[in-house]
């Protein structure tokens, strides 16, 4: 332990010094303590971070789950089914495929014998189940005749069979099925198949079962790309994943009824470039701001008002930000007029209520900013740059700068609050990369994702997607824009 110095034996030269050296020590120490407290308080943030305040999914929680924070009002409703609501369940049918019977052998009274007593009536209970799963052989036999002339000739097979023994259409479509849209790998849908059919499918097999079906898509998946360009509101998104172990962006453009997946090695101008969906596109372009999304100047925009209002739930959990809080309500208030207004049959709100809420909103706006520029600027050394702005600062800019695109969904009806089109859309897919982890080439990720926006298409507009994939193995696939 260092001594302590006998401050009376030290000159008034030596004092000044020992001043001026502790002096520099204890702003050295304010330094250090301002920029732990700045560290620890963006560590609390990164922590207090979760699915409900940030764009964090919600597996990333693990098992600490947030607690609920909904914004939707309670219904006035109990739980369950409602007064007058029309019930559904099992129904007897009327001729049954097959009839058990079940004889009486004696009396349960006296124990007399009733075997050869005819009986009165029945008493009927029906069970519905699935049949014992087989495989169905059906041999496909071409006759043959002579002619007159000498000439032999043989009918015509079916375009599917193209063997002397092979699987048919429909136990391929149910492994791409359960591959391509269940998501159950290769290894464990060898088992499943054989398990439940007593079918041998080695993984080269079922890789071939995809690829008939991914090249039977070419064509539809020009024409979802082509109906895409034309929908008056398009919502688009992206996320990474992984290809051959590196990370790659897989991007979605969907609508209500047309889904499209690609992916590609880069996130932003590059990759909508090579996609070419965007560059022609003339609508309502719905997107959590990304930058790419804005520099295409033919189409209007719209931001996603969830992305909003999870940023100002975090500010309010970790900043105590009124004006955070208010805006939060406003733009759930104004989503609740809209869909009023919806149900009523209307295509705009009043532009009374318009421009109060416009007013109201220009209002929170500039209190934000009011209380941003009251917090006195970090001190110490500066540094080169532009200086670093606080999270409330950065929604705030955006907040107003892009006001027009923020509330569009109340000034045109046709557009939704939020992006959640998108965000369900690219979901499963991201479901597949968290059971195998990644594409092990690149023609993998090309099939799936042909694949998948066929499926996800034909889900939206009510076709059987079993259907669907069998229709691919004759050749034609559901038109899914004929009704664009």
């Amino acid at each position: 332990m260092e001594k302590r110095p006998d401050l009376t034996t030290l000159t008034e030269q030596e004092k000044d010094t020992l001043i001026i050296t502790l002096y520099e020590m204890i702003e050295g120490l304010r330094q250090q303590i301002r920029q732990q407290a700045e560290e620890i308080e963006k560590l609390k943030g990164q922590l207090g971070k979760n699915s409900q305040n940030s764009n964090k999914p919600p597996s990333s929680d693990g098992l600490a789950k947030p607690a609920p924070n909904s914004l939707r009002k309670p219904s006035a409703k109990n739980s369950g089914g409602q007064q007058g609501h029309q019930g559904h369940h099992l129904k007897a049918v009327a001729e049954p495929d097959t009839i058990e019977h079940h004889a009486v052998t004696h009396c349960e009274s006296c124990a007399a014998g009733l075997e050869t007593v005819i009986a009165e009536g029945y008493e009927e209970r029906q069970v519905f189940d699935i049949p014992p799963p087989r495989l169905e052989v059906t041999a496909h036999r071409a006759e043959k005749k002579r002619c007159t002339c000498g000439h032999v000739t043989t009918a015509a097979f079916p375009l599917e069979v193209t063997g002397s023994v092979q699987y048919g259409v429909r136990i391929k479509a149910a492994a791409v099925y359960l591959n391509q849209y269940q998501l159950i790998p290769y290894r464990r849908l060898e088992e499943t198949l054989e398990s439940r059919y007593g079918v041998s499918l080695c993984e080269g097999s079922l890789f071939n079962c995809n690829q008939q079906v991914y090249e039977a898509l070419e064509g539809t998946e020009t024409q979802i790309k082509t109906a895409l360009q034309q929908q008056a509101v398009l919502h688009v998104d992206e996320s990474g994943i992984r290809v051959e172990g590196r990370l790659h962006w897989l991007h979605t453009a969907s609508t209500a009824r047309l889904t499209y997946y690609q992916h590609h090695e880069k996130r932003g101008q590059t990759a909508l470039e090579a996609i070419d969906i965007l560059p022609n596109y003339t609508g309502i372009l719905v997107h959590d701001h990304l930058k790419a999304y804005l520099r295409y100047t033919d189409c209007l925009h719209s931001l996603c008002n969830a992305h909003h209002l999870r940023e100002l739930i975090f500010l309010v959990e970790r900043g105590q930000l009124e004006w955070a809080g208010e805006m939060v309500r406003l733009l759930v208030t104004i989503k609740r007029c809209v869909d009023r207004a919806k149900r009523q049959q209307h295509t705009e709100l009043q532009p009374k209520l318009q421009r109060l809420f416009s007013q109201c909103y220009d209002a929170l706006i500039e209190r934000g900013l009011d209380h941003e520029a009251a917090i006195p600027p970090p001190s110490g050394p500066k540094k080169r740059g532009r200086t670093k702005q606080s999270k409330a600062k950065n929604l705030l800019d955006r907040l107003k700068n892009y006001k027009t695109e923020t509330l569009r969904f109340m000034t045109d009806f046709r557009v939704p609050f939020d992006n959640n089109q998108a965000e369900r859309d690219i979901r499963m897919s991201k479901l597949k990369q968290k059971i195998s982890g990644t594409f092990r080439s690149q023609q993998g990720g090309r099939m799936f994702f042909r694949i998948r926006s066929y499926l996800s298409s034909a889900k939206k507009q009510g076709h059987n997607m079993f259907t669907a994939l069998t229709m691919c193995f004759h050749g034609c696939p559901v038109d899914l824009v004929g009704a664009e």
